[in-house]
C-alpha cells in the first residue's frame, strides 16, 4: 500500500531551529523525523512512498540520494574501511517517488498533483510528515476497511497545556484542561480510497471543503487513539522528542521494540 507524505510546507514555527532545512528533515537524534515516520510505516509492510515536495525539496532529495545505511545499522568494517558489510538494512527495499508539488500549494492540491502515482491503488495512506506514534496501524486499517467509508483519520487528545474557556454573557463559566476535554484533534494519519479525488477541487486544502463534502455524504470516519502521539510543531516539541530518544526505548520506535522482544 502506498504512503503519501506531505513534506513541502514551510514549517514556519520551527524556523528558529534551522532555516536551511525543511521541517520533515529536522532530526530526532541523527535521523530526520520523516525517516522515523517512514520507518514506522515500513514496519507494517508499507514501503512504497510518494513524497509531495516543495520548500527546500533539494535537501530531501540529497538526503536520500546520499543515504548512509551505516548510521542506523550494525556493520562490520574491514581493510581500513574499504570493505563494509551491513548486518542489517533500512531502506534497501523501499520505493520512493519524489514529486515536486510546488512551494505554496495547499495540501489537497498536493494530493491531486500525485494522483497519477496512485491510479492502481484502491486504498492508500497519507501523513503530514511531522508526527510520531506507537499506534497499531494494522488495527486502524482493519477498522477503516470494515467501515466501507472513503476516508478516515486518527484522532488524538489535544497535547496542549492550554485551557478551553466556556463563556456565557461575557462571564467565564468553566475552564477545561484541553488534555482532559472530550474534544479530539486530527492526528495526521490518514487512509483514503481512490474515490477521494472526486471530493477535492483544484487549489483546496485537504481538511476544509473536501472533508465537509465527505461529512455531508457520511463518508468520513475517525479512529480514536489514546496511546503515544506527538507532533513536532515547535522547537520545544523537538527537544521533548530528543529527550525521549536519549532516555532509551522511544515509544514510536516500535520496530526496535518488536526486534528486542524476539
Amino acid at each position: 500500500m502506498k504512503v503519501v507524505l506531505f513534506c513541502g510546507g514551510l514549517g514556519t514555527r520551527l524556523r528558529d531551529y534551522d532555516e536551511s532545512i525543511p521541517k520533515p528533515m529536522v532530526p530526532i537524534g541523527y535521523r530526520p523525523i520523516m525517516w522515523n515516520l517512514m520507518k514506522y510505516y515500513a514496519h507494517f509492510g508499507h514501503k512504497d512512498f510518494i513524497l509531495c515536495l516543495g520548500h527546500k525539496a533539494d535537501v530531501i532529495k540529497q538526503y536520500f540520494v546520499n543515504y548512509n545505511e551505516c548510521l542506523s545499522n550494525d556493520f562490520v568494517m574491514r581493510e581500513g574501511g574499504r570493505q563494509v558489510e551491513l548486518l542489517n538494512s533500512d531502506i534497501h527495499d523501499w520505493t520512493i517517488t519524489f514529486a515536486d508539488t510546488g512551494l505554496m500549494t495547499p495540501i489537497g492540491e498536493r494530493l491531486r498533483l500525485v494522483r497519477r502515482h496512485l491510479q492502481d491503488e484502491e486504498i492508500f495512506l497519507a501523513n503530514y510528515s511531522d508526527c510520531l506514534t506507537d499506534l497499531d496501524l494494522a488495527a486502524f486499517m482493519d477498522t477503516f476497511r470494515r467501515s466501507g467509508r472513503l476516508a478516515g483519520f486518527v484522532t488524538v487528545a489535544p497535547s496542549t497545556s492550554y485551557h478551553y474557556v466556556e463563556v456565557s454573557g461575557g462571564v467565564v463559566k468553566r475552564l477545561i484542561d484541553a488534555r482532559t476535554s472530550p474534544l479530539r484533534v486530527n492526528g495526521g494519519f490518514f487512509a483514503f480510497r481512490r474515490e477521494i479525488f472526486d471530493y477535492i477541487q483544484p487549489g483546496e486544502e485537504l481538511v476544509d471543503a473536501p472533508f465537509r463534502r465527505l461529512i455531508e455524504k457520511g463518508e468520513l470516519m475517525t479512529y480514536d487513539y489514546n496511546g503515544f502521539w506527538k507532533a513536532m510543531d515547535t522547537f520545544k516539541d523537538k527537544q521533548q522528542l530528543d529527550e525521549m530518544l536519549r532516555q532509551g526505548n522511544p515509544p514510536w520506535e516500535i520496530w526496535r521494540t518488536v526486534a528486542r522482544a524476539k
